[in-house]
């Protein structure tokens, strides 16, 4: 049982550092993760000695060492990230009984790369991987606009005339921009009708390693249906979009203490 305590606590020593925290003394350290100082500065130690952790011999802080970026190059080029993003749609799917989508942003448009059908008889149309819409009226697009650089955001925004899907489709910039803000706030998009009448979507990110949002799972079926337990299905797919993000290596900001 210590031999595993300590692989855990060195695991955790290397998972503390962030692009956000890229350095730590040892007192700093031992706070954030609560581990005694004696057994940080033992782990830094030997981790020292693996490249893993490098310390600088000017401040005396410790960061990460160059071996961790020889593993990373090691697992990237060979990960596929449906192995991320299958099991918690398979899961979600199953858990609702609704369409799963997850899609990616390509200029004003949205592509899905990833779908799972929902099981009921009474299902409304839904996107073909690889399939495209346009992003403003989509829930996954929403997530996608409202997560970009502004920058980035204005330039898309700048002389669209955004196309009228459906009855219900945002057709004005000002009122797109709203939604957008109200996205980011709240941390979800929904689609109520805008792309097809009669159905409601839920779009939520999902994060890579660096926190940059990378993708937006959405699950979908008709409106009926969804609405009475939208708030059940928003946690569900809330939940299920932080497990893949988890998968991709995003870890959410945790609070050091300096």
């Amino acid at each position: 049982m210590e031999g595993l305590s300590s692989v855990r606590n060195a695991a955790r020593v290397l998972k503390a550092f962030t692009p956000n925290h890229k350095t730590f003394g040892v007192t700093e350290l031992s706070r954030a993760l609560g581990i005694s100082t004696s057994t940080v500065h033992r782990l830094l130690t030997t981790l020292e000695i693996e490249h893993l952790i490098e310390q600088d011999e000017t401040t005396g802080r410790y960061r990460l060492g160059l071996a961790v970026y020889d593993l990373a190059a090691a697992v990237a080029p060979g990960y596929d990230v449906s192995e991320a993003l299958l099991p918690p749609m398979t899961i979600l799917r199953n858990r609702t009984g609704e369409t799963v989508h997850v899609a990616v942003l390509d200029g004003r448009q949205v592509v899905y790369i990833e779908r799972l059908d929902s099981p009921h008889t009474l299902r409304f149309f839904v996107e073909q991987q690889g399939r495209r819409n346009w992003a403003h009226c989509t829930s996954t697009g929403k997530v996608l606009l409202a997560h970009l650089p502004e920058s980035e955001r204005e330039r898309l925004l700048d002389g669209w005339e955004l196309p009228a899907v459906s009855a219900n489709t945002i057709t004005s910039i000002p009122a797109l921009r709203q939604e957008l803000e109200k996205v980011r706030d709240q941390g979800y998009a929904l689609n109520r009708g805008e792309s097809q009448i009669d159905t409601l979507s839920i779009g939520v990110p999902i994060r890579e390693a660096s926190g940059r949002v990378l993708a937006a799972m959405s699950l979908a079926g008709p409106a009926t249906r969804m609405e009475q337990e939208l708030h059940l299905l928003r946690h569900a797919v809330m939940e299920a979009a932080a497990v893949a993000s988890r998968r991709l290596g995003y870890q959410p900001r945790r609070a050091v203490s300096d």
